[in-house]
C-alpha cells in the first residue's frame, strides 16, 4: 500500500516514523504484553508514557518551572470555555483579537461566561490581514487578551508575539503549535489541539502559568478546572491515553529532527517554495497579505473557478489529497504541517505546473 501526500487541515498527516513505531508497539508495548489502548491510566506503564511525553514537551518548548503542562480532552474548542471559566473568576472582562473563524468562535463562546471585548478584527478584509497593534482597543482592566496566532481556514499567521503589557496573553496555537520556537514566558495560557502538529485528534495541550490557576468561576466543570487537573497530573478522569502516547512519539520525532529551531527552518523552506511558485504564476493566487501569510496553511485560488473540480480530481489521482479549501474561503488549501515532507510540497508544485500548462 502506498501513502498519499495528505494536505488535510486536520486531522493531518503524521510522521511515518511515528506511525511505524506505533505499529510495532500496537500489540505489545515494551514487553508488557498489552497495547497502550488496553492499559490502565493508573498503571505504572502508562504513567511512564505520560511522564515521558510531558517531559519531552517541556524540553521542546523550554517551559519555565512556574508553568503547568496539561493534557486534556474537548479539543481547542473546549478551551474556548475553559479559558474564561478559569481566568474570569473575579474579573469578567477580557479582550479578543479576531483574525479568522476560530477567533470568532472563541469570542462567541466567551460571551457565555463574561464580557469579552472585540478589541480588534480583520473581518472587514475577509480575514486576509491582521490589524496593526496600534489599532487595538484594549480594555484597561481585562483579565486576559486572547488571540489565534495562526488561523487555519484563512491562512493568516502572526509573525511575532504581540505585546499586551502585563495582561496575561492567551493563545490558541492549535495550527502552528510546535512549528517554531516560542517564548512561553510571554504567555499566560497556550492551548492547542493535537491534530495538526502534535499527534492524533482527541487530546489538547494546555500550558498555563501557575498563578492563573485556582480561581475559577463557581460553575466551572471539574474537567476544565486547570488547578484540579494539574493536581491530578491531567488524570482527574480517564485521559485520552492512546492520543497522549502518540503525542509522546511525535515529540520524540521532533527532538530527533533537531528540535523546534530545525523544524522551523524546514517549515520556512517548504512555505517559501509554495508561495514563490504561486506568486510567479498568473494562474494561481493567494489572497492573504504577504506579511502575514501562514507557514502552515496555504490557501490559493485558480484563475477560473470552473476548473476547481478538475484540479481536485486530477490532484487526487496524483496522490495529492484533501486540497479543497474551506467553504467560507473557496478555492484550495494546502496544509503543510511539520510532518508534511518537503517532497510533498515539491510534488504539489510539479502538479500545479502541469495543470497550469494544460489549462492556463
Amino acid at each position: 500500500m502506498s501513502r498519499v501526500y495528505n494536505f488535510s487541515a486536520g486531522p493531518a498527516t503524521l510522521p511515518v516514523d511515528v506511525l511505524e513505531q506505533a505499529k510495532a508497539e500496537m500489540l505489545d508495548w515494551q514487553g508488557t504484553g498489552m497495547s497502550v489502548m488496553e492499559m490502565s491510566h493508573r498503571g505504572k506503564a502508562f504513567v511512564s508514557i505520560a511522564e515521558d511525553a510531558t517531559a519531552r514537551l517541556r524540553r521542546l518548548l523550554n517551559v519555565p518551572d512556574n508553568y503547568s503542562v496539561l493534557f486534556l480532552q474537548g479539543g481547542a474548542a473546549g478551551q474556548f470555555a475553559g479559558v474564561p471559566l478559569n481566568l474570569m473568576g473575579s474579573n469578567p472582562k477580557a479582550d479578543y483579537i479576531v483574525t479568522g473563524n476560530w477567533g470568532k468562535k472563541a469570542i462567541k463562546e466567551a460571551a457565555k461566561y463574561g464580557q469579552p471585548n472585540k478589541a480588534a478584527s480583520s473581518e472587514d478584509t475577509t480575514f486576509t490581514t491582521i490589524p496593526g497593534r496600534n489599532s487595538w482597543q484594549l480594555t484597561d482592566d481585562a483579565a486576559f487578551v486572547h488571540y489565534t496566532p495562526n488561523e487555519t481556514i484563512q491562512g493568516v499567521e502572526f509573525q511575532d508575539t504581540p505585546d499586551v503589557g502585563g495582561v496575561p496573553l492567551v493563545a490558541d496555537m492549535s495550527s502552528n503549535f510546535l512549528s517554531r520556537p516560542v517564548d512561553v514566558s510571554k504567555y499566560g495560557v497556550i492551548y492547542a489541539g493535537a491534530q495538526k502538529n502534535a499527534g492524533p485528534a482527541g487530546i489538547t495541550m494546555v500550558i498555563v502559568r501557575n498563578d492563573l490557576m485556582g480561581k475559577p468561576q463557581s460553575g466551572c466543570p471539574m474537567i476544565l478546572d486547570y488547578q484540579q487537573q494539574a493536581d491530578a497530573d491531567s488524570m482527574l478522569n480517564t485521559p485520552a491515553c492512546y492520543a497522549w502516547y502518540m503525542c509522546g512519539l511525535t515529540f520524540a520525532w521532533l527532538e530527533n529532527q533537531g528540535g523546534l529551531d530545525a523544524i522551523e527552518a524546514i517549515n520556512k523552506r517548504k512555505a517559501a517554495k509554495l508561495y514563490d511558485f504561486i506568486d510567479a504564476s498568473d494562474f494561481y493566487s493567494n489572497p492573504v497579505e504577504t506579511s502575514v501569510r501562514s507557514r502552515m496553511n496555504v490557501p490559493f485560488l485558480l484563475a477560473d473557478d470552473n476548473l476547481n473540480a478538475d484540479f481536485l480530481a486530477q490532484a487526487e489521482a496524483a496522490d495529492l489529497t484533501t486540497l479543497k479549501g474551506h467553504r467560507s474561503v473557496g478555492g484550495m488549501r494546502a496544509s503543510i504541517y511539520n510532518a508534511m515532507p518537503e517532497s510533498g510540497v515539491d510534488a504539489l508544485i510539479d502538479f500545479m505546473q502541469t495543470f497550469e500548462k494544460k489549462n492556463g
